[in-house]
This record gives structure tokens, C-alpha cells and sequence, in this order.
């Protein structure tokens, strides 16, 4: 993913038109959908949970855990340690869940049995294995689908077909589109003036919200702001940026600006559900920076919506121009109606987004053409914010005179 990409100014004669770069089928899609009437509650097991009976029939090492005997397992950034254990028999176990990555994770099994473990924490419970064994995984959005899976099986047991449910990183069902679907919300392409001062104090809550991002389609986004992409902050080389950050959603964030310089264990921290943070950093460099969620797994942080754009201008300020535009390319992975992207398929070795955009909505700018006066000289901020595509971006029939 491009770390950044520079301020772009050009002249043009013509109306623009400017189009997110829609797929003109339907994609073609290689696993079939959950079964009809599968639980989508916060508390069942997701897609992709490993359910009773799969897995080896001993962990490395060959010897199975006695009967009653502690079941350790750990959990780092992003697996589990071991993911796959054998005991002696089936029966209720002692676990101890000690969390060693830098986020929050949990242990879930089948039964719904959840522990909890904030980064450096170690908590306790107890788990019921049947005699067919018991998948867990860690139930926070995507790290299931990045690996976060495993299996508790009996020794010696003959280990019965696996159940019907997704294969942790199988691609979701193609979503259709729903024509009740809330339209669109159009964003204004004007850039933003430059903030007044040299000290800014900016107010950024982490909002989980349903965004349309294309006509009939709804994504559970997580955003900086309530928008996707996240406000574009502008500022002049030298000027000092504190953003003010408060987690309103259900899982931790944090905060990655590529304006900044700062250690990744100083300010990229985790910021927990209701909790709130203050990242500081004087704008040393000019040009298109991008902002991020770095929570892992930070590809699907933002496939999901939170980026970004950060615009320094140099010292003098920029040349005066007839109209400004901020585009921010992104691309939507779209998992079922109303849930967030999919993460198997920006995870995918070639990805194929379902859409790639101009500031968070397809086909926006065709639908609602963004018109300058002819002879005028216009200055576009272009940032690709990825995760994955390069961007060609280009006024079809016109030349850049200023890069």
C-alpha cells in the first residue's frame, strides 16, 4: 500500500466528470452462502468458527493433555498458541487465555464459552469438551478470517465430518443489491480551506455506522468522523496537529498518521471501546499524507473505512487557483448486507474489489458531475488510500501542467 502520495495541480478546459471505477458485472463468486437462517448475533459463532470434530487428533508432540489437566493457550498477533490440542477425554477443563499481542483478543468456543484478554493480560475459565471436540476462535471482526482459529479434539476419537460452515478465509456470498437500501450521501469533492492558526486542536470520534456505498449496497463501517473517508485535516508546514480521538464503537483502534514521526509504541496505541487519546505531531513535511487505523489486522481496519487524508501545505502556501478538489481512491470488499467488508477477500492473493471509488461512493462524481469554469486552472489533492490497488488517476482529454 503507497505510503503517500504527493499534492497534484493541473489546468483543465472542461467539465469534470470523475467516476469511481465500478466492477460492470456481477462478480463470480466461489463459495456458497451460509445456510438459510444462520444466527448473525453478536454472541453465536461467526462464519468460519471451526465447529465440533474438526482438527488433528493430538497436538505436536503427540501427547495428549490429562484428563482435568490446565489447558494453556496463547494468543499474539494474529494466531492462537497451540491451535490445536488434544486432551485425554472428554470433560470440563481449566483454561488459561494469556493475551501477548498488542490488541484486544478473546477466546470463544462453539458452546459460546468467551474469555477476554486485554494485551499482556492472562485470564481463566473453564471449558466443556464433548467427545467430538470444539473449534474456538477469536470472535473480534477479521481476526478469525487472519488466522485466529483452533480445535480442541479427544485422543484417539474418530473425528466425524466437519461441519457445514465456512473454512476460515472462505469468501462471502455475493451481497444484492437492495433497491429499500438508504441512497447515498453525496460528498463534496471542494477541498477544505486551510485551518486558521498554527495550533489546531481537531475532534475525531471512532464511529461504527451504516454507510451506502454504492447504489443498494450497505457496509457496517468503522470511520474517523462518521464519513469514509475520514475528514481531510490541512494545515501549513510547521504547524502543530493534535487530534482529539474517542473510541465510540464496539472494538479497539488507533491511529497511524504518515504526517507524523513518532515510534509505533508511543502514539499508534490501542484505543478501547469508550476510551479516548490525543495523538500530537508537528507537520515537518509538505505534501498528501495519509491517516489510518493500525489495529490489527490493519488491511481489513481499512477496507472498512478509516483513512483518511492530511494535506501540508508548503511554507509560502500555494499558488491561487480557481477551484480545489480532495479525492481520496479506496476500495470496497463487500461482505453481506449491512456488515462490514470482507476481509477474505482484501486478504486475497489477487484481490478483486467489488468497487473502487472517489471518496467512499461509486459512480458519485458520474451521477453528480463536478463542474469548473472553462480556462480555469483547478488543483486536485489526490490520495490512494488502497488497501491494495495502485491508482492511475488522469482527467481523460486534458494534461497536467504541475505536478
Amino acid at each position: 500500500m503507497p505510503r503517500n502520495r504527493m499534492s497534484l495541480g493541473l489546468v483543465s478546459a472542461l467539465a469534470i466528470a470523475l467516476v469511481g471505477c465500478a466492477v460492470p458485472a456481477a462478480p463470480k463468486w466461489t463459495y456458497a452462502p451460509p445456510a438459510a437462517g444462520a444466527s448473525t448475533t453478536p454472541n453465536a459463532a461467526p462464519v468460519g468458527m471451526p465447529m465440533a470434530g474438526m482438527g488433528s487428533a493430538a497436538p505436536a508432540g503427540g501427547t495428549a493433555i490429562a484428563a482435568g489437566s490446565e489447558i494453556a493457550i496463547e494468543a499474539f498477533d494474529l494466531g492462537f498458541k497451540p491451535a490445536a490440542i488434544a486432551v485425554a477425554a472428554a470433560g470440563s477443563y481449566p483454561v488459561t487465555f494469556h493475551n501477548t499481542g498488542s490488541t484486544l483478543h478473546d477466546l470463544t468456543f462453539a458452546d459460546g464459552t468467551k474469555l477476554s484478554a486485554d494485551p499482556g493480560a492472562t485470564i481463566k475459565g473453564t471449558v466443556s469438551v464433548p467427545a467430538a471436540g470444539i473449534g474456538f476462535i477469536c470472535s473480534i471482526p477479521g481476526h478469525a478470517a487472519a488466522g485466529m482459529t483452533g480445535t480442541l479434539t479427544v485422543a484417539g476419537s474418530a473425528a466425524p465430518a466437519p461441519a457445514a460452515s465456512a473454512a476460515p478465509g472462505a469468501v462471502a456470498a455475493a451481497p444484492v443489491a437492495d433497491p429499500a437500501a438508504p441512497k447515498y450521501t453525496l460528498v463534496d469533492a471542494t477541498a477544505p480551506a486551510l485551518l486558521p492558526g498554527t495550533v489546531h486542536d481537531i475532534d475525531m470520534p471512532m464511529i461504527e455506522k451504516d454507510v451506502t456505498v454504492a447504489d443498494g449496497f450497505v457496509v457496517h463501517a468503522w470511520t474517523f468522523g462518521g464519513t469514509v473517508p475520514g475528514p481531510t485535516i490541512r494545515v501549513h508546514l510547521g504547524d502543530t496537529v493534535k487530534v482529539h480521538l474517542t473510541n465510540q464503537g464496539t472494538m479497539s483502534h488507533s491511529i497511524d498518521f504518515h504526517a507524523s514521526q513518532t515510534a509505533m509504541n508511543d502514539q499508534m496505541v490501542e484505543i478501547k471501546p469508550g476510551a479516548t487519546f490525543t495523538y500530537t505531531f508537528k507537520a515537518e513535511y509538505a505534501g498528501v499524507w495519509m491517516y489510518h487505523c493500525g489495529t490489527a489486522p490493519a488491511l481489513h481496519h481499512i477496507a472498512n473505512g478509516m483513512f483518511g487524508m492530511v494535506i501540508v501545505e508548503p511554507k509560502g502556501g500555494l499558488a491561487k487557483v480557481d477551484k480545489e478538489v480532495a479525492f481520496v481512491q479506496s476500495e470496497w470488499y463487500l461482505g453481506p448486507q449491512g456488515q462490514p467488508a470482507d476481509y477474505a477477500k482484501a486478504n486475497a492473493a489477487a484481490p478483486a474489489p467489488d468497487f473502487v471509488v472517489f471518496n467512499g461512493v461509486a459512480n458519485q462524481y458520474k451521477d453528480n458531475p463536478i463542474a469548473v469554469a472553462a480556462k480555469s486552472r483547478v488543483r486536485v489533492f489526490l490520495l490512494d488510500a488502497g488497501p491494495n490497488e495502485d491508482s492511475s488517476f488522469h482527467i481523460v482529454g486534458t494534461i497536467f501542467d504541475t505536478v
